[in-house]
Protein backbone atom coordinates (compact mmCIF):
# COMPACT_ATOMS: atom_id res chain seq x y z
CA UNK A 1 0.00 0.00 0.00
CA UNK A 2 1.33 3.41 -1.01
CA UNK A 3 2.28 5.69 1.89
CA UNK A 4 0.45 8.95 2.54
CA UNK A 5 3.53 11.02 1.73
CA UNK A 6 4.25 9.18 -1.50
CA UNK A 7 0.65 9.74 -2.62
CA UNK A 8 1.10 13.44 -1.92
CA UNK A 9 4.37 13.64 -3.85
CA UNK A 10 2.88 11.74 -6.77
CA UNK A 11 -0.05 14.17 -7.05
CA UNK A 12 1.98 17.32 -6.36
CA UNK A 13 2.48 19.31 -9.54
CA UNK A 14 2.62 22.80 -11.01
CA UNK A 15 -0.43 24.93 -11.70
CA UNK A 16 0.39 24.66 -15.42
CA UNK A 17 0.20 20.87 -15.28
CA UNK A 18 -2.75 20.65 -12.90
CA UNK A 19 -4.96 22.88 -15.01
CA UNK A 20 -4.59 20.41 -17.91
CA UNK A 21 -7.08 18.19 -16.08
CA UNK A 22 -9.70 20.80 -16.97
CA UNK A 23 -11.20 19.99 -20.37
CA UNK A 24 -13.24 21.91 -22.90
CA UNK A 25 -16.95 22.10 -21.99
CA UNK A 26 -16.24 21.09 -18.39
CA UNK A 27 -18.57 22.32 -15.69
CA UNK A 28 -16.16 23.89 -13.20
CA UNK A 29 -16.82 24.89 -9.58
CA UNK A 30 -14.36 26.97 -7.58
CA UNK A 31 -14.23 27.60 -3.85
CA UNK A 32 -16.05 30.59 -2.40
CA UNK A 33 -14.32 33.85 -1.44
CA UNK A 34 -11.25 33.12 0.74
CA UNK A 35 -10.99 29.59 -0.68
CA UNK A 36 -10.59 30.71 -4.29
CA UNK A 37 -7.32 29.15 -5.55
CA UNK A 38 -5.18 32.05 -6.88
CA UNK A 39 -2.41 30.06 -8.60
CA UNK A 40 -4.88 27.78 -10.40
CA UNK A 41 -7.11 30.69 -11.43
CA UNK A 42 -4.11 32.63 -12.73
CA UNK A 43 -3.09 29.67 -14.85
CA UNK A 44 -6.63 29.19 -16.12
CA UNK A 45 -6.62 32.85 -17.16
CA UNK A 46 -3.35 32.30 -19.03
CA UNK A 47 -4.77 29.27 -20.83
CA UNK A 48 -7.90 31.17 -21.87
CA UNK A 49 -5.74 34.06 -23.07
CA UNK A 50 -3.68 31.62 -25.14
CA UNK A 51 -6.74 30.11 -26.81
CA UNK A 52 -6.48 26.67 -25.17
CA UNK A 53 -10.19 26.53 -24.31
CA UNK A 54 -13.26 27.26 -26.38
CA UNK A 55 -15.87 26.88 -23.59
CA UNK A 56 -15.80 26.39 -19.81
CA UNK A 57 -18.99 26.59 -17.74
CA UNK A 58 -18.10 28.13 -14.38
CA UNK A 59 -20.36 27.83 -11.32
CA UNK A 60 -19.39 29.81 -8.26
CA UNK A 61 -20.49 31.98 -5.35
CA UNK A 62 -19.22 35.26 -3.81
CA UNK A 63 -16.15 36.14 -5.87
CA UNK A 64 -13.23 38.01 -4.33
CA UNK A 65 -9.88 39.39 -5.55
CA UNK A 66 -8.28 36.06 -6.67
CA UNK A 67 -11.06 35.50 -9.22
CA UNK A 68 -11.53 39.18 -10.06
CA UNK A 69 -7.84 39.63 -10.83
CA UNK A 70 -7.58 36.54 -13.01
CA UNK A 71 -10.52 34.87 -14.73
CA UNK A 72 -13.31 37.43 -14.29
CA UNK A 73 -12.23 39.52 -17.26
CA UNK A 74 -14.72 40.86 -19.78
CA UNK A 75 -12.54 39.71 -22.67
CA UNK A 76 -12.69 36.11 -21.43
CA UNK A 77 -16.47 35.81 -21.44
CA UNK A 78 -16.75 34.36 -24.91
CA UNK A 79 -14.96 31.33 -23.46
CA UNK A 80 -15.91 31.44 -19.80
CA UNK A 81 -19.65 31.10 -19.19
CA UNK A 82 -20.36 32.64 -15.79
CA UNK A 83 -23.09 30.99 -13.73
CA UNK A 84 -23.11 32.84 -10.43
CA UNK A 85 -25.09 31.84 -7.35
CA UNK A 86 -24.29 35.02 -5.39
CA UNK A 87 -23.39 38.24 -7.19
CA UNK A 88 -20.74 40.60 -5.84
CA UNK A 89 -19.32 43.89 -7.08
CA UNK A 90 -17.16 41.99 -9.56
CA UNK A 91 -20.17 40.57 -11.38
CA UNK A 92 -22.06 43.87 -11.23
CA UNK A 93 -19.15 45.56 -12.99
CA UNK A 94 -19.15 42.92 -15.73
CA UNK A 95 -22.93 43.20 -16.10
CA UNK A 96 -22.63 46.96 -16.65
CA UNK A 97 -19.99 46.38 -19.32
CA UNK A 98 -22.24 43.83 -21.00
CA UNK A 99 -25.27 46.11 -20.93
CA UNK A 100 -23.25 48.83 -22.66
CA UNK A 101 -22.69 46.34 -25.48
CA UNK A 102 -26.21 44.85 -25.41
CA UNK A 103 -24.70 41.58 -24.20
CA UNK A 104 -25.65 39.09 -21.48
CA UNK A 105 -22.42 38.13 -19.69
CA UNK A 106 -23.43 36.83 -16.24
CA UNK A 107 -26.06 34.16 -15.64
CA UNK A 108 -27.64 34.17 -12.18
CA UNK A 109 -28.66 30.86 -10.58
CA UNK A 110 -31.42 31.40 -7.97
CA UNK A 111 -31.09 29.23 -4.87
CA UNK A 112 -31.05 29.37 -1.11
CA UNK A 113 -27.63 28.74 0.38
CA UNK A 114 -28.72 25.48 2.05
CA UNK A 115 -29.79 24.01 -1.31
CA UNK A 116 -26.56 24.89 -3.12
CA UNK A 117 -24.60 21.64 -2.50
CA UNK A 118 -27.42 19.48 -3.85
CA UNK A 119 -28.09 21.77 -6.81
CA UNK A 120 -24.42 21.71 -7.84
CA UNK A 121 -23.82 18.02 -7.24
CA UNK A 122 -27.15 16.53 -8.36
CA UNK A 123 -29.10 18.95 -10.52
CA UNK A 124 -26.16 20.40 -12.47
CA UNK A 125 -23.43 17.78 -12.10
CA UNK A 126 -19.84 19.01 -11.87
CA UNK A 127 -16.79 17.85 -13.82
CA UNK A 128 -14.02 19.70 -11.98
CA UNK A 129 -13.73 21.29 -8.53
CA UNK A 130 -10.87 23.60 -7.49
CA UNK A 131 -10.30 25.24 -4.09
CA UNK A 132 -7.68 26.28 -1.57
CA UNK A 133 -7.29 23.95 1.42
CA UNK A 134 -5.13 23.71 4.54
CA UNK A 135 -1.95 21.56 4.54
CA UNK A 136 -2.24 17.78 4.85
CA UNK A 137 -1.74 16.13 8.23
CA UNK A 138 0.17 12.91 8.94
CA UNK A 139 -2.98 10.87 8.29
CA UNK A 140 -3.52 12.28 4.80
CA UNK A 141 -6.27 14.77 5.57
CA UNK A 142 -6.59 18.35 4.37
CA UNK A 143 -9.39 20.60 5.66
CA UNK A 144 -11.54 23.09 3.79
CA UNK A 145 -10.46 25.81 6.23
CA UNK A 146 -12.45 29.01 5.87
CA UNK A 147 -14.90 27.55 3.39
CA UNK A 148 -16.83 24.37 4.00
CA UNK A 149 -20.12 25.57 2.44
CA UNK A 150 -20.62 23.54 -0.78
CA UNK A 151 -16.98 22.37 -1.00
CA UNK A 152 -17.28 19.12 0.96
CA UNK A 153 -20.23 17.94 -1.14
CA UNK A 154 -19.03 19.08 -4.55
CA UNK A 155 -15.54 17.66 -3.99
CA UNK A 156 -17.08 14.22 -3.59
CA UNK A 157 -19.42 14.47 -6.56
CA UNK A 158 -17.02 16.08 -9.06
CA UNK A 159 -15.12 13.85 -11.47
CA UNK A 160 -11.84 15.71 -10.86
CA UNK A 161 -10.62 17.52 -7.73
CA UNK A 162 -7.68 19.93 -7.92
CA UNK A 163 -6.55 21.56 -4.68
CA UNK A 164 -4.26 24.45 -3.90
CA UNK A 165 -2.51 23.88 -0.58
CA UNK A 166 -1.75 27.06 1.35
CA UNK A 167 0.03 27.02 4.72
CA UNK A 168 -1.94 30.16 5.66
CA UNK A 169 -5.30 28.41 5.31
CA UNK A 170 -6.48 27.53 8.83
CA UNK A 171 -6.95 23.93 9.80
CA UNK A 172 -10.45 23.59 11.21
CA UNK A 173 -12.37 20.99 13.19
CA UNK A 174 -15.82 19.65 12.39
CA UNK A 175 -16.97 17.97 9.18
CA UNK A 176 -14.32 19.60 7.02
CA UNK A 177 -11.91 16.84 6.00
CA UNK A 178 -10.69 15.92 2.54
CA UNK A 179 -8.43 12.88 2.14
CA UNK A 180 -5.46 12.61 -0.20
CA UNK A 181 -7.16 9.66 -1.93
CA UNK A 182 -10.02 11.94 -3.00
CA UNK A 183 -7.72 14.37 -4.82
CA UNK A 184 -6.45 14.22 -8.41
CA UNK A 185 -3.82 16.98 -8.34
CA UNK A 186 -2.13 19.21 -5.77
CA UNK A 187 -0.57 22.63 -6.22
CA UNK A 188 1.27 24.45 -3.43
CA UNK A 189 0.94 28.22 -3.10
CA UNK A 190 1.57 29.98 0.21
CA UNK A 191 0.34 33.49 -0.44
CA UNK A 192 -1.62 35.52 2.16
CA UNK A 193 -5.34 34.81 2.35
CA UNK A 194 -7.89 37.30 1.11
CA UNK A 195 -8.90 39.58 3.97
CA UNK A 196 -12.18 41.46 4.36
CA UNK A 197 -11.62 44.18 6.99
CA UNK A 198 -14.51 44.94 9.37
CA UNK A 199 -16.80 47.74 8.19
CA UNK A 200 -17.11 50.47 10.85
CA UNK A 201 -20.62 50.97 12.20
CA UNK A 202 -22.30 54.36 11.75
CA UNK A 203 -24.81 56.10 14.02
CA UNK A 204 -27.81 54.38 12.43
CA UNK A 205 -26.17 50.96 12.80
CA UNK A 206 -25.52 51.71 16.46
CA UNK A 207 -29.17 52.66 17.05
CA UNK A 208 -30.40 49.47 15.38
CA UNK A 209 -27.80 47.40 17.21
CA UNK A 210 -28.96 48.74 20.57
CA UNK A 211 -32.57 47.97 19.76
CA UNK A 212 -31.87 44.39 18.68
CA UNK A 213 -29.54 43.71 21.63
CA UNK A 214 -32.43 44.27 24.04
CA UNK A 215 -34.26 41.30 22.50
CA UNK A 216 -31.31 38.92 22.86
CA UNK A 217 -31.45 36.89 26.09
CA UNK A 218 -28.52 35.29 27.86
CA UNK A 219 -27.93 31.79 26.51
CA UNK A 220 -29.15 32.66 23.01
CA UNK A 221 -27.57 31.14 19.88
CA UNK A 222 -26.62 33.75 17.29
CA UNK A 223 -26.67 33.94 13.51
CA UNK A 224 -25.57 37.17 11.89
CA UNK A 225 -24.29 38.20 8.51
CA UNK A 226 -21.37 40.38 7.51
CA UNK A 227 -21.11 44.16 7.47
CA UNK A 228 -21.33 47.11 9.78
CA UNK A 229 -24.66 46.25 11.44
CA UNK A 230 -23.63 42.81 12.79
CA UNK A 231 -20.50 44.44 14.18
CA UNK A 232 -22.66 47.07 15.88
CA UNK A 233 -24.84 44.37 17.43
CA UNK A 234 -21.83 42.39 18.67
CA UNK A 235 -20.49 45.56 20.30
CA UNK A 236 -23.72 45.77 22.33
CA UNK A 237 -23.46 42.22 23.67
CA UNK A 238 -20.33 42.47 25.82
CA UNK A 239 -22.35 42.18 29.04
CA UNK A 240 -24.39 39.19 27.89
CA UNK A 241 -23.67 35.69 29.20
CA UNK A 242 -23.26 32.25 27.68
CA UNK A 243 -24.20 33.09 24.10
CA UNK A 244 -23.66 30.57 21.31
CA UNK A 245 -22.88 30.60 17.61
CA UNK A 246 -24.60 28.59 14.88
CA UNK A 247 -24.14 30.84 11.88
CA UNK A 248 -23.41 30.48 8.18
CA UNK A 249 -20.57 32.98 8.63
CA UNK A 250 -18.25 33.62 11.55
CA UNK A 251 -16.99 37.19 11.73
CA UNK A 252 -14.47 39.32 13.66
CA UNK A 253 -17.25 40.68 15.88
CA UNK A 254 -18.13 37.15 16.97
CA UNK A 255 -14.47 36.30 17.58
CA UNK A 256 -14.23 39.31 19.91
CA UNK A 257 -17.17 38.00 21.91
CA UNK A 258 -15.59 34.54 22.18
CA UNK A 259 -12.32 36.05 23.36
CA UNK A 260 -14.18 38.13 25.95
CA UNK A 261 -15.93 35.05 27.34
CA UNK A 262 -19.40 36.20 26.25
CA UNK A 263 -19.78 33.29 23.84
CA UNK A 264 -19.38 29.91 25.56
CA UNK A 265 -21.87 27.76 23.57
CA UNK A 266 -22.69 25.85 26.76
CA UNK A 267 -26.45 26.42 26.44
CA UNK A 268 -26.71 24.85 22.98
CA UNK A 269 -28.50 21.54 22.49
CA UNK A 270 -26.41 20.45 19.50
CA UNK A 271 -22.71 21.07 18.84
CA UNK A 272 -22.55 21.99 22.51
CA UNK A 273 -19.59 24.20 23.47
CA UNK A 274 -18.72 24.61 19.79
CA UNK A 275 -19.01 27.73 17.63
CA UNK A 276 -20.43 26.42 14.35
CA UNK A 277 -20.02 28.05 10.94
CA UNK A 278 -19.90 27.12 7.26
CA UNK A 279 -17.67 29.93 5.97
CA UNK A 280 -15.38 32.49 7.57
CA UNK A 281 -14.55 35.89 6.17
CA UNK A 282 -12.57 38.59 7.91
CA UNK A 283 -9.03 39.50 8.89
CA UNK A 284 -5.88 37.56 9.77
CA UNK A 285 -6.80 37.58 13.45
CA UNK A 286 -9.98 35.66 12.61
CA UNK A 287 -8.10 33.11 10.48
CA UNK A 288 -5.49 32.63 13.20
CA UNK A 289 -8.20 32.21 15.85
CA UNK A 290 -10.04 29.39 14.06
CA UNK A 291 -6.82 27.57 13.17
CA UNK A 292 -6.54 24.32 15.14
CA UNK A 293 -9.15 25.62 17.59
CA UNK A 294 -11.22 22.68 18.89
CA UNK A 295 -13.93 25.06 20.16
CA UNK A 296 -14.74 26.12 16.59
CA UNK A 297 -16.30 23.75 14.05
CA UNK A 298 -17.00 24.02 10.34
CA UNK A 299 -19.81 22.05 8.72
CA UNK A 300 -21.36 21.92 5.22
CA UNK A 301 -23.98 24.56 4.49
CA UNK A 302 -26.71 21.96 3.99
CA UNK A 303 -26.22 21.18 7.69
CA UNK A 304 -25.55 24.62 9.13
CA UNK A 305 -28.38 26.31 7.19
CA UNK A 306 -30.93 23.51 7.41
CA UNK A 307 -33.91 25.02 9.30
CA UNK A 308 -34.57 21.69 11.03
CA UNK A 309 -30.98 21.69 12.34
CA UNK A 310 -31.05 25.37 13.30
CA UNK A 311 -34.24 24.80 15.29
CA UNK A 312 -32.66 22.14 17.50
CA UNK A 313 -31.01 24.90 19.52
CA UNK A 314 -33.22 27.00 21.78
CA UNK A 315 -33.42 30.81 21.66
CA UNK A 316 -31.90 31.14 18.20
CA UNK A 317 -31.51 34.80 17.24
CA UNK A 318 -31.15 35.43 13.51
CA UNK A 319 -30.26 38.88 12.17
CA UNK A 320 -30.30 39.68 8.46
CA UNK A 321 -30.50 42.79 6.31
CA UNK A 322 -32.81 43.64 3.43
CA UNK A 323 -32.85 46.11 0.57
CA UNK A 324 -36.56 46.91 1.01
CA UNK A 325 -39.67 45.66 2.77
CA UNK A 326 -43.25 46.22 1.65
CA UNK A 327 -46.19 47.18 3.83
CA UNK A 328 -47.26 43.53 4.25
CA UNK A 329 -43.81 42.40 5.48
CA UNK A 330 -42.40 40.80 2.33
CA UNK A 331 -38.67 41.42 1.89
CA UNK A 332 -36.56 41.93 -1.21
CA UNK A 333 -32.98 41.43 -0.05
CA UNK A 334 -31.25 40.82 -3.38
CA UNK A 335 -32.56 43.07 -6.18
CA UNK A 336 -31.75 46.78 -6.62
CA UNK A 337 -32.50 49.27 -9.41
CA UNK A 338 -34.13 46.65 -11.61
CA UNK A 339 -31.23 44.21 -11.45
CA UNK A 340 -30.06 41.23 -9.46
CA UNK A 341 -27.65 42.66 -6.87
CA UNK A 342 -26.66 39.71 -4.67
CA UNK A 343 -28.68 36.56 -3.86
CA UNK A 344 -31.16 35.04 -1.44
CA UNK A 345 -28.19 33.55 0.40
CA UNK A 346 -29.10 31.97 3.71
CA UNK A 347 -31.60 34.59 4.85
CA UNK A 348 -34.75 32.50 4.49
CA UNK A 349 -32.99 29.42 5.90
CA UNK A 350 -32.33 31.23 9.18
CA UNK A 351 -35.58 33.21 9.27
CA UNK A 352 -37.42 29.89 9.24
CA UNK A 353 -34.96 28.04 11.46
CA UNK A 354 -35.01 30.73 14.14
CA UNK A 355 -38.80 30.81 14.31
CA UNK A 356 -38.91 27.00 14.62
CA UNK A 357 -36.50 27.27 17.56
CA UNK A 358 -38.00 27.28 21.06
CA UNK A 359 -37.94 30.94 22.10
CA UNK A 360 -36.26 31.89 18.82
CA UNK A 361 -36.60 35.19 16.97
CA UNK A 362 -35.55 36.37 13.54
CA UNK A 363 -34.85 40.02 12.81
CA UNK A 364 -34.88 41.80 9.47
CA UNK A 365 -32.85 44.96 10.02
CA UNK A 366 -32.62 47.94 7.69
CA UNK A 367 -31.88 51.63 7.65
CA UNK A 368 -35.19 53.41 7.11
CA UNK A 369 -33.87 55.26 4.05
CA UNK A 370 -31.15 55.13 1.41
CA UNK A 371 -29.55 57.63 -0.96
CA UNK A 372 -28.96 60.17 1.82
CA UNK A 373 -32.52 59.97 3.01
CA UNK A 374 -34.11 60.46 -0.42
CA UNK A 375 -35.61 56.97 -0.76
CA UNK A 376 -37.63 55.02 1.81
CA UNK A 377 -36.67 51.36 2.25
CA UNK A 378 -40.17 50.65 3.56
CA UNK A 379 -42.23 50.68 0.37
CA UNK A 380 -45.82 50.12 -0.80
CA UNK A 381 -44.72 47.35 -3.20
CA UNK A 382 -41.43 45.57 -3.77
CA UNK A 383 -39.35 46.42 -6.83
CA UNK A 384 -37.84 42.95 -7.03
CA UNK A 385 -38.38 39.30 -6.08
CA UNK A 386 -39.46 38.15 -2.64
CA UNK A 387 -36.50 36.86 -0.64
CA UNK A 388 -38.38 36.39 2.63
CA UNK A 389 -42.16 35.98 2.29
CA UNK A 390 -44.48 38.06 4.47
CA UNK A 391 -45.63 34.84 6.14
CA UNK A 392 -42.09 34.24 7.46
CA UNK A 393 -41.02 37.73 8.52
CA UNK A 394 -40.89 38.02 12.32
CA UNK A 395 -39.32 41.19 13.76
CA UNK A 396 -38.47 44.21 11.61
CA UNK A 397 -36.10 46.84 12.97
CA UNK A 398 -35.07 50.30 11.80
CA UNK A 399 -33.43 53.11 13.72
CA UNK A 400 -36.98 54.18 14.68
CA UNK A 401 -37.91 50.99 16.49
CA UNK A 402 -38.88 47.33 16.23
CA UNK A 403 -42.16 45.62 15.33
CA UNK A 404 -43.22 41.99 15.59
CA UNK A 405 -45.33 41.13 12.53
CA UNK A 406 -46.39 37.66 13.65
CA UNK A 407 -50.11 37.50 14.25
CA UNK A 408 -50.82 40.94 12.81
CA UNK A 409 -53.46 41.48 10.14
CA UNK A 410 -52.47 43.26 6.95
CA UNK A 411 -53.80 46.63 8.21
CA UNK A 412 -51.95 46.17 11.49
CA UNK A 413 -48.76 45.22 9.63
CA UNK A 414 -48.94 48.25 7.36
CA UNK A 415 -49.47 50.65 10.26
CA UNK A 416 -46.73 49.01 12.35
CA UNK A 417 -44.19 49.25 9.53
CA UNK A 418 -45.16 52.83 8.74
CA UNK A 419 -44.54 53.57 12.42
CA UNK A 420 -40.84 52.63 12.06
CA UNK A 421 -40.41 54.25 8.64
CA UNK A 422 -38.60 57.56 8.39
CA UNK A 423 -41.03 60.35 9.44
CA UNK A 424 -40.51 62.10 6.10
CA UNK A 425 -42.20 59.20 4.29
CA UNK A 426 -44.96 58.19 6.68
CA UNK A 427 -47.65 60.37 5.17
CA UNK A 428 -47.15 59.07 1.63
CA UNK A 429 -46.94 55.49 2.91
CA UNK A 430 -50.29 55.94 4.65
CA UNK A 431 -51.76 57.23 1.37
CA UNK A 432 -50.30 54.24 -0.51
CA UNK A 433 -51.67 51.83 2.08
CA UNK A 434 -55.15 53.29 1.60
CA UNK A 435 -54.83 53.18 -2.17
CA UNK A 436 -53.81 49.51 -2.00
CA UNK A 437 -56.72 48.71 0.36
CA UNK A 438 -54.39 47.73 3.21
CA UNK A 439 -55.99 50.15 5.65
Amino acid sequence: MQSIQSQYEEKLTSAQQAIKLLENNDKLVIGIAVSEPPALLNELANQIKNGIYSKIKLYYNESKAPAANTILQYDFLDVLELNCLFLSGNERKLIQQGMANNRKVVNFVPTTFSQTPRILSEEIGIDTFMATVSPMDENGYFTFGTNNDYGTTVARSAKKVIIEVNENMPRVFGNSLLHISEVNAIVENNQPLTEVPPVPANDVDDKIGKIISTFIPDGATLQMGVGSLPNAICAQLVNHKDLGIHSEVITPGMINLIQQGVITNKCKNINKRKSVFTFAMGDKNLYDFINNNPAVESHPVNYVNDPSVIAQNDKVISVNATAEIDLTGACNSEYIKGHQYSSSGGQLDFVRGAYLSKGGKSFIALHSTTKDGKISKIVPKLSGPVTTPRTDTHYVVTEFGAVNLKGLSTPERALALIGIAHPSFREELIAAAKQNHLV
